[in-house]
């Protein structure tokens, strides 16, 4: 165990390092990280899409969205800019209940996933079924803020949290791998905090 202080408050947290991938820093607070400005949404014109690689596109409306069955993962997120926020609860729509109403074509191996102000992210489709990756909406018992991507972000624990986009409308299933935003700028394809993939 170790103790690490958190920038801004005096108390220190103690920490299994076990928890803490390396380079990473733990805090308390939730950095509002994004590119652009955060969107306005109109949940009356809000939906999601499921694109690509399937027998039939699915289009689902914000009521639709929410009478789906839900689901609580309690997880740590460790960002690339190097801080980690341990013991958060995220509540929303794990993503295998969600793709168990899609039929994927056998091709499918990767999925794109599709935000507002056209912002994407790509995943290996093993990354995103995991039982702990889901649709959430909701943070430590309160719906999300719209600057951490409110109504709904993608959370994908176990990747750099770049891999969960926020204001989440729509996945698109490929063959094939192709960059997102970020990685076409140079991050990682993957994104694994434990192996420090930050960058390509």
């Amino acid at each position: 165990m170790f103790n690490t202080e958190e920038r801004g408050h005096s108390a220190d947290l103690t920490i299994d390092p076990r928890r803490v991938p390396p380079g990473q820093v733990v805090t308390r607070k939730w950095p509002v990280l994004h590119y652009g400005s955060v969107p306005r949404i109109d949940l009356a014109r809000w939906d999601f899409r499921i694109t690509g690689l399937v027998e039939e596109p699915v289009r689902l409306t914000w009521p639709e969205f929410q009478s789906l069955p839900r689901t609580t993962v309690h997880c740590d997120i460790h960002c690339v800019t190097r801080w980690s926020r341990l013991d958060n609860t995220f509540e929303g729509v794990a993503v295998r209940d969600l793709l168990a109403r899609v039929r994927l074509k056998p091709e499918a191996r990767f999925v794109m996933v599709h935000a507002e102000h056209g912002f994407t992210t790509n995943l290996p489709l093993d990354d995103l079924l995991r039982p702990d990756v889901l649709l959430a909406d909701h943070h430590d018992g309160l719906p999300l803020a719209p600057e951490h991507g409110w109504p709904v972000r993608l959370v994908v624990p176990h990747l750099y949290f770049w891999k969960s986009a926020k204001w989440v409308r729509g996945f698109e299933f490929l063959a094939d791998d192709r960059p997102g935003f970020w990685e076409q700028y140079g991050y990682h394809m993957r994104g694994d905090p434990w192996k420090e993939e930050r960058y390509a």
